[in-house]
């Protein structure tokens, strides 16, 4: 809770500001002609520029932020109303509602829920201005599993009210459902409720089976992996104002049914399932297909086994749906589910795709593949970044080095396992002319030499439009030594777009240098000449 005196100084710093920020000699409210009378010959006083005085003011506008100056613009506006001659300072109590409201605003454009309800206990005049203006001044309720809600309807006018409340809380839920049970729907504005045990989730469920016709954000977070299923009567069916939903851990199979109540989703966050709220491709695809507003969506499961049947698995629609404002999605789950979503989708302004696949020994990317050439911004990325770490591979692909806008993850330690894992990903970067390849450095490499040759040949044999390849220091000599196994004939059919091979930390001589030499001659003499040189890595 803001308390009362801290508020106080902080709204009388504004009007100190004010105050000493007077450009006296441009003063456009005129002296009473009865004063000019009586001390003709006073002069307005001059004040030093100072911390705060107007010359000081208007360089901080200048260089400030645009709330600052629009602030400043305010309170000089402000002043200048002021006879000089009566006031030496401008204080809270002279400042007319219209100011006080002003004030009021600009303080509470970031503050917390609780300093809207500070303001009504500091005097009768601020709080006939704030009631008085709910909607400018965004004033709500907030209540969480503390608050003794019966007691706040006693007080409170009706004003819009949140509800939350977190693990740093001690759990209890019976305030929660008195706010959802005892407050009219048409008052609840967000709930958000995280890492509620699960335990007390069942009991708050029952009185989310409801019409909330003026909800914009829901988010339940259960905190184990036994949480309840969600039923398909959730919020009664019909949300038509929701713009947020977030379930983690929540399973909720039922989630389609409500895309014709809550078609104005923005934000679709559908986290950490359960195979108890496993949702087919096919209907999640025809979910979506009716949020034509959803810029950003999250969709991650914690079981392997939430991917369809081979049994149940269909051929790609010829038609597919549009999602025009989608911007940002995230996936993680088996490959199995990714590709019949993907194949069933357009979204012609994703900027941003991250992917982590459960691990499994064989990945179908083919529909993925497809999806990143018809989408707008993957087609203008050049670079594809293969990283490998103590914790598993990924894929990165960027242009010019700029922020990575595609990144494919497979959580798996074996060295082994991680070179096959990246095999079957790389048809999504087949066509990629620039590649590199190397070790995170804050997650160092623990691998055994156990890989063979062969599954290194086998890895280059599928970069067929690379022009230049970047290897660090860990790769170079796994890489030369594969390349060592090529004959003349074979020379060219591994890499045969390749121009420039660029090594890290390249040596005049050594191992390494003298196999590259004898690749970059055999390359030589089939016509199909490469340079390489010292990659100096950032």
């Amino acid at each position: 809770m803001v308390c009362q005196s801290d508020f106080t100084h902080r709204v009388t710093e504004v009007t100190e500001k004010t105050s000493n920020s007077l450009d006296l000699e441009h003063l456009e409210h005129p002296v009473s002609p009865e004063r000019t009378a009586i001390a003709p010959s006073i002069a307005p006083p001059s004040l030093p520029c100072r911390t705060g005085s107007l010359t000081d003011s208007e360089k901080r506008a200048d260089r400030g932020t645009a709330k600052e100056a629009r602030t400043y613009i305010f309170a000089k506006q402000l002043v200048r109303t002021v006879d000089w001659f009566y006031v030496g300072r401008v204080t809270i109590g002279m400042l007319p509602d219209v100011a006080l409201l002003k004030v009021f605003d600009w303080y509470l454009d970031e503050a917390q829920i609780e300093a809207r309800i500070t303001l009504v206990h500091v005097c009768q005049k601020w709080r006939i201005i704030v009631f008085g203006s709910p909607r400018r001044l965004n004033l709500q309720l907030l209540c969480t599993p503390r608050t003794p809600v019966r007691k706040v309807l006693d007080i409170w006018p009706p004003l819009p009210v949140d509800i939350w409340g977190n693990d740093h809380q001690k759990w209890g839920v019976d305030n929660i459902i008195a706010a959802l049970e005892l407050l009219d729907p048409d008052r609840i504005r967000r709930i958000e409720l995280w890492r509620v045990p699960c335990s007390q989730l069942e009991t708050v469920l029952p009185a989310l089976q409801k019409p909330f016709p003026t909800l914009t954000d829901l988010l339940l977070d259960a905190n184990d992996e036994m949480a309840s299923v969600v039923p398909d009567s959730f919020l009664g069916g019909s949300a038509p104002r929701l713009r947020s939903l977030t379930l983690d851990g929540t399973p909720f199979p039922g989630l389609p049914k409500l895309r014709l109540s809550a078609a104005h989703l923005v934000d679709l966050s559908i986290r950490r399932i359960p195979h108890s709220g496993y949702i087919t491709p096919e209907a999640l695809a025809a979910y979506l297909s009716a949020l034509t507003a959803l810029e950003s969506f999250w969709l991650t499961f914690e079981s392997p086994q939430s991917r369809p049947a081979d049994e149940n698995r269909r051929p790609p629609p010829r038609t597919r749906a549009l999602l025009p404002a989608l911007t940002e999605l995230r996936f993680k789950g088996a490959s199995d589910y990714l590709e019949p979503l993907v194949a069933r989708i357009d979204a012609p302004r994703l900027d941003r795709f991250r992917i982590t696949f459960i691990h499994r020994l064989i990945f179908d990317t083919s529909q993925l593949a497809q999806f990143i050439g018809r989408t707008p911004k993957f087609k203008a990325l050049d670079e594809a970044h293969v990283a490998f770490s103590y914790s598993g591979v990924s894929v990165a692909l960027s242009q010019n080095t700029s922020t990575r806008r595609l990144q494919v993850e497979i959580p798996c330690q074996q060295a082994g396992w991680q070179l096959s894992s990246l095999i079957h990903i790389l048809p999504i970067i087949s066509s990629f002319e620039h590649i590199y390849i190397y070790q995170r450095n804050y997650l160092r490499l623990y691998w055994q030499d156990d890989i063979e040759n062969v599954q290194w040949l086998e890895l280059l044999h599928l970069l067929a439009a690379v022009k230049d390849l970047y290897l660090s220091r860990e790769f170079a000599p796994r890489i030369a030594a594969a390349l060592q196994e090529l004959t003349a004939e074979s020379v060219t059919e591994v890499l045969p777009a390749l121009q420039s091979l660029f090594l890290e930390e390249l040596q005049p001589s050594g191992p390494v240098q003298e196999i590259i030499g004898r690749f970059v001659d055999a390359r030589q003499h089939a016509g199909c000449p490469i340079t390489h040189s010292r990659w100096e890595r950032k």
